[in-house]
């Protein structure tokens, strides 16, 4: 497909299987002042896009729409009032939904350059899942080198950077995952734990009698609770997201809601501990401006980590937009590692 040619988006036209996505095609749009046209060359899949295909991503809009929570492009036009440089240029952009498509209308405001040497499926793994991580780690918990901190899903895709950030970091990494993916773990330096040989919370009490300084915990649901009990003193849970409740049918808000309510009453508690639900877009409906500041520096951070070789691009496997159906098959069978990134 060429860089000029028509619009191809994915639409998700309800709650269907993977197989119900929609291939549309349309003009490309023209941008306008403060605007950017992104040809865009790699978008991924992540959970969110799994949970929003079955109703249950908290905040999704209504049905129809064009998920793709990030993506990584080149600017093919320009609007007035922006860089006039900007034309040409590889950038990243953090969207929520949009990603799926050929060609993305943006904000300038709201595109972050990507370095020279990055490619741009290995840039595309590193945007959502890579602010993520960053934030959680040094503007959630503030790990410190010395720090021994619990990563659970140590292999999922903000799972496997927080280690890396964490590790680079120069704190102790307690990563919970299947047991086929230890030798992985341990070969970084990290020491795993089969999540799935039972009590979990023990084997981590074993590795960390005095407790541990921050556990980041994706799963939500009844586990939350070990995760908030490994803390020492000091130490900081950061909950971000409600895994354990993908599947589960009824309100979307209630699993976030309930999370929302246990970390208030546990911050609210004399006990020297702090809990926190990350959300990447907390912040943005206050100041614009400085969430989109700090998002540029967080991922200006990670790829800079990424050419000091501190992190790696896991990229699981690369297939065009139009397979879309299938990319996200793969990305919800549980079997791949890294991401698995859709190439317009």
């Amino acid at each position: 497909m060429n860089s000029t040619g028509e619009l191809v988006e994915v639409v998700l036209p309800g709650r269907v299987e993977p197989e119900g996505l929609a291939i549309r095609h349309g003009a490309v749009p023209v941008p306008g002042p403060g605007q950017v046209v992104i040809h865009v060359e790699a978008t991924g899949v992540s959970f969110a896009e799994q949970q929003m295909r079955r109703g249950r991503y908290y905040d999704q809009p209504p049905f129809p729409f064009v998920p793709g929570y990030d993506l990584v492009g080149t600017v093919l036009t320009a609007g007035e009032g922006t860089d006039a440089g900007l034309t040409g240029t590889r950038v990243a952009a953090l969207v929520k939904v949009g990603g799926w498509a050929s060609h993305v209308l943006l904000d300038a405001a709201d595109v972050v350059p990507v370095p020279e040497g990055i490619g741009a499926a290995e840039a595309e793994t590193l945007v959502v899942n890579g602010i993520t991580a960053w934030q959680m780690l040094h503007r959630k918990a503030r790990v410190r080198a010395g720090h021994t901190v619990v990563v659970h899903g140590a292999n999922g895709g903000v799972g496997s950077v927080l280690v890396q950030l964490a590790l680079a970091a120069g704190a102790r990494v307690i990563g919970t995952a299947s047991a086929r993916h230890h030798d992985a773990l341990r070969a970084q330096g990290a020491d795993p734990v089969d999540y799935r040989a039972g009590d979990v919370a023990a084997r981590v009490r074993a590795l960390a009698p005095g407790g541990v300084d921050a556990v980041f915990d994706h799963v939500g649901g009844r586990g939350i609770t070990d995760s908030w009990r490994l803390l020492a003193p000091g130490g900081t849970l950061v909950s971000y997201g409600s895994a354990s409740t993908r599947d589960d049918e009824g309100s979307k808000q209630w699993p976030v809601l309930k999370l929302l309510l246990r970390v208030w009453m546990w911050n609210a508690l004399p006990n020297r501990r702090r809990a926190f639900f990350y959300n990447v877009w907390a912040g943005k409906a206050l100041s614009r401006d400085r969430f989109r500041s700090r998002l540029r520096a967080d991922l200006a951070q990670v790829f800079d980590a990424l050419q000091r070789g501190e992190v790696t691009a896991r990229i699981a496997a690369q297939l065009p937009l139009t397979r879309a159906a299938e990319a996200l098959r793969l990305a919800e069978s549980g079997t791949v590692a890294g991401k698995v990134v859709l190439v317009p």
